[in-house]
């Protein structure tokens, strides 16, 4: 059960259409051993022997004489694991005509049975391991790529020699048995229905618009539906044995463990492997034709309504160079003042568009592209457009000014010298898919000291005039190419877009005004706060601190990231506050309240006055308190407690953000409505808590209704309500803690009494049973439906055991919901099963289970559903799948204990409930201590038709109306 303002938060993220980001230079180091290339030259060398940039030199790289390389990073954060990944240099270009969609399909055939791992058991033997299925055990094909990951739990023999027995089956001894290619048609097919999205069309128009004639224009890796269907075993064949070979692959390694040994176990696993054909050719990803300006619309319905204007040109093939880079960097920081600028327009008052920005990125090799580019709300295309045009040239004419071009140097400056020193606590699957990303894009894998270095030798002396000619080409080449993609007809449509864009070209821009100076007005908050109580509670390793107003700090010192602090501060009663019965306008409030800047400081202001500095600031309305959060490093820590205090006293709650969500709103129904998921969570949000108006999706004329007063003045009543309590954690001392909260938080007015929530605001309620699903709709095609099937559980208000005992019996449903309905039935690609306990609310919890399919798929599904529940209530499990069930869940704890996220969460529960000490401590041995018994229990108990709630969603659209 998803909160209706997570999912608001989620569906309201501004949509601005883009094709591949530049990617971010990252490469790995050489082995030293040369030579060894003679027997067997990979597919591409490594970037760095046409480079003269300094590779990061903790990584060993190295080259078997079958022409596999391999790349190992020693990382102990987290302790104890490890990440892999392999990758093939090929991807859906490598594609035949005849082959669309099998390098994709290829990719899931390396699950389904080898030479010496029979079909079914390989995720099995990862299961019991404690790796998940999708979260750890994934694979993904790209444009030019495929790759497979392990996240590996432990770094034992028995776990590494397993894992990469594993991955030399996937990629030398796919069976690919024509059965299995049968049984698989159906998953892929439930793949690209699950991806066919208003998102996904537009994507299409973008390649079909920018690279016509292009390969890269028809090769999507989803491929083609009867090639799917219908290629026989063969073809599969066919590719594997010419793009699935040592010299196109490429073995990365980071973790806590011997690099000696590591490698050693890679050499033993991957030198025997030999091809069987000869290698696959290389795509002839064709050449950029010239362009003149040309307009293109997508009408979309459901789709976010974007513009944007690209030019395009050959790309850049240049090795990864020093020089290359200094490049990259000025083009870059001229992007990002107009970025900035762009954010600031959107911020305003009656904005010609919702958000924009601006890019330049190569796409696989075929075309470089630079971009602007805008969203708006419908029928607002033209001051878009307007003002995006317009906004391009006056980079381009005018250039940045200094004092724009240093306040990007600081920002960049600042984050790059905190990755340097935090560089010895990065996270190991961040390093590895950093390495993989390397690989891919043929860039140097730099240390971040390298990278600080670098930067730093090419501002030095940069001058505003250096960074205006180095952007303009960015906006040279073929074009303007403009794309708008909207949910409305364009009255004129392409003609009438293509005049204004003409028109907007025509008229004179001018260079941007000067911004004053501004000085930080937040940093006195009265006298510092005396401590009136402090004990250490030893056995989560915190300290509790009250200060004499009331305000009361727990905090607790890490070592698991150098220069990270991450700060939580709650108080007043959130959803507990709210009423039941109607919508309330706070709802909006976590998408607009630090928008809304200080009472003293725009958002763009307090941007520009913290210019250099890191901070953050966020805020939610949770179940029974406000809350702001943010992140900084020790150097910074007194301005974090600043900021957040100054929220918490003072904030803006302006009504530019108000209004623009308020504008916005209507897309977002539309956006949501447009997909089964979508649809789901906005019309069920509500019903799964029997009309709760707390829980539910605001309506459209819920939202007309709403006045941006009417929320300032629910959010100034919350925030200056209730206790305070301010949770700390990460690379910070105690005392320091307590002088940053002392002189910000601990300096304020002690506050009244704790807030009495009233009669019948503590409860909620999950729905009766259905005797048949409740029907809703989506908009989108016919061919799209989904099923969704939910039980009444329990809650985890005092004590977690029965809940902590509830998930593990969900995660035993979802093995068996994707064997049956996934693999055996091919229902759905993606059917999921789960388990929710309110911490607020006592009794409200539940199981679920949800699969996106076809109409007709329906009935199957929920029959499914009822069996697999009905096994469960009448046969215990095994030992084997309850521990394939729960080890993963385990291991994955364990990861996140030993991360400042995890701690700041527990940390949240016990400021207000010190018995969640003891609950933060049993998680693992409560899991640990689950019985098959149990879960037969538990399934008896709560999996039950009398209980259960069906829906289904399916399209509103007229049969006729499928794609």
């Amino acid at each position: 059960m998803r909160s209706a303002r997570l999912l608001l938060l989620a569906a309201s993220s501004t949509l601005v259409l883009s094709l591949v980001a530049l990617p971010a230079a990252a490469e790995a180091q050489t082995r030293g051993n040369a030579s060894s290339t003679a027997a067997s030259a990979p597919s591409d060398p490594w970037a760095q022997i046409a480079s003269d940039i300094p590779v990061d030199s903790q990584v060993r790289i190295g080259q078997m004489a079958n022409g596999m390389r391999y790349a190992i990073l020693r990382n102990a954060t987290p302790p104890g694991q490890a990440s892999l990944r392999l990758r093939i240099d090929a991807g859906s270009l490598m594609e035949n005509d005849d082959q669309l969609g099998l390098a994709h399909f290829m990719e899931h055939m390396a699950f389904n049975g080898t030479t010496n791992i029979p079909e079914n058991d390989l995720l099995r033997i990862l299961e019991r391991l404690g790796l998940a299925f999708g979260a750890d055990t994934n694979a993904a094909t790209g444009f030019d790529q495929t790759f497979y990951q392990l996240e590996l739990p432990r770094t034992n023999d028995e776990t590494v020699d397993t894992a990469l027995h594993i991955m030399r089956e996937q990629v030398s001894e796919a069976l690919m048995a024509a059965d299995a290619v049968e049984s698989e048609r159906g998953v892929i097919v439930g793949e690209e229905r699950l991806r066919n999205t208003p998102g996904l069309r537009s994507l299409k128009a973008q390649l079909a618009l920018l690279a016509p004639g292009q390969r890269v224009s028809h090769r999507l890796p989803i491929g083609d539906l009867d090639i799917i269907r219908t290629a026989p075993r063969e073809r599969f064949v066919e590719f594997y044995d010419a793009y699935y070979r040592p010299s196109r692959a490429t073995m990365i390694a980071v973790g806590d463990f011997d690099v000696d040994v590591m490698e050693a176990k890679i050499r033993g696993a991957f030198e025997s492997w030999q091809p069987r054909a000869a290698d696959g050719p290389e795509p002839d990803l064709g050449t950029v034709a010239p362009r003149q300006a040309e307009t293109r619309i997508l009408v979309e319905p459901g789709i976010q309504s974007s513009i944007q204007l690209n030019w395009i040109k050959a790309p850049d093939t240049d090795p990864d160079t020093v020089s290359e880079r200094r490049e990259t960097l000025l083009r870059t920081l001229g992007l990002a003042v107009l970025n900035r600028r762009m954010g600031e327009i959107a911020r305003g008052d009656n904005p010609p568009f919702l958000g924009g920005g601006a890019d330049q990125s190569t796409l696989v090799d075929s075309l470089e592209i630079g971009s602007v580019r805008a969203a708006f709300n419908p029928g607002g295309w033209k001051p878009a457009l307007e003002s995006l045009e317009q906004e391009q040239r006056r980079l381009v004419q005018f250039g940045v000014s200094e004092a724009e071009l240093q306040r990007e140097i600081a920002d960049s400056r600042v984050a790059l010298e905190n990755a340097a020193a935090s560089a010895d606590t990065r996270r190991t699957p961040a390093l590895a898919m950093a390495l993989l990303s390397a690989v891919n894009d043929n860039t140097v894998f730099t240390s971040p000291q390298t990278d600080l270095d670098l930067f730093n030798a090419t501002v030095d002396g940069l001058t505003a005039a250096q960074v205006n000619e180095a952007i303009k080409p960015v906006f040279r080449g073929g074009g303007p190419l403009a794309l708008v993609v909207t949910p409305v007809e364009i009255e004129g449509g392409e003609a009438a877009v293509t005049a204004a864009l003409e028109a907007s070209r025509l008229v004179p821009v001018t260079a941007p005004a000067a911004q004053a100076q501004m000085a930080w007005p937040y940093a006195d908050f009265g006298l510092a706060g005396a401590v009136q109580l402090r004990h250490e509670i030893a056995a989560i390793g915190a300290t509790e601190v009250t200060f004499t107003n009331g305000v009361r700090l727990i905090v607790k010192p890490t070592t698991f990231r150098d220069e990270q602090i991450l700060v939580g501060v709650n108080t007043g009663l959130g959803d507990l506050g709210l009423p039941a019965d109607r919508s309330d306008p706070q709802s909006l409030a976590p998408l607009i309240f630090t928008q809304g800047g200080l009472g003293k400081l725009t958002a763009d202001e307090l941007s520009r006055v913290l210019n250099g500095r890191i901070y953050s600031a966020n805020f939610a309305v949770d179940g029974d308190s406000y809350r702001l959060t943010g992140g900084t490093r020790p150097q910074d820590l007194t301005l974090e407690m600043q900021i957040l205090a100054a929220y918490l006293t003072d904030p803006g709650l302006r009504a530019a953000p108000f209004q623009q969500i308020k504008t916005f709103f209507p897309q977002i129904l539309a956006q949501q409505s447009a997909t089964p998921g979508g649809a789901f969570q906005l019309q069920a949000s509500g019903l799964l808590a029997s009309g709760d108006r707390r829980q539910a999706f605001p309506t459209a004329e819920d939202v007309a209704g709403w006045s941006n007063e009417d929320l300032r003045t629910g959010i100034t009543h919350g925030l200056s309500t209730g206790p305070i309590d301010v949770v700390m954690v990460g690379d910070v001392t105690v005392d320091d803690a307590i002088a940053a909260v002392a002189a910000t938080f601990g300096a304020l007015p002690a506050r009244g009494p704790d807030l009495a929530v009233a009669p019948g605001a503590d409860q909620l309620h999950f729905p009766a049973a259905t005797p048949s699903p409740v029907q809703l709709f989506h908009t989108g095609p016919v061919e799209q439906a989904l099923g969704y099937i939910a039980w009444p559980t329990t809650d985890q208000v005092d004590d977690r055991t029965e809940a902590r005992q509830v998930s593990i019996l969900a995660e035993v449903l979802k093995l068996r919901v994707l064997e049956e309905v996934r693999e055996r039935q091919a229902l759905a690609y993606s059917p999921n099963a789960g388990a929710s306990a309110s911490d607020v609310f006592p009794g409200y919890g539940s199981i679920s289970v949800t699969a996106q399919t076809t109409p007709e798929s329906l009935p199957a599904f929920f029959a499914a559903i009822d069996l697999i529940v009905a096994s469960l209530r009448d046969t215990p499990v095994t030992e084997d799948e309850l521990n394939r069930a729960r080890l993963p869940v385990i291991e994955s704890l364990r990861r996140r204990q030993a991360g400042n996220e995890y701690w700041l969460g527990e940390l949240t529960a016990v400021a207000t409930n010190p018995e969640a000490v003891d609950q933060t401590l049993t998680a693992i041995s409560d899991m640990e201590a689950i019985t098959p018994a149990d879960i037969q229990r538990l399934a008896r108990q709560y999996l039950t038709g009398d209980t259960a709630w069906k829906a289904t969603v399916t399209s509103s659209a007229p049969a006729t109306a499928a794609p």
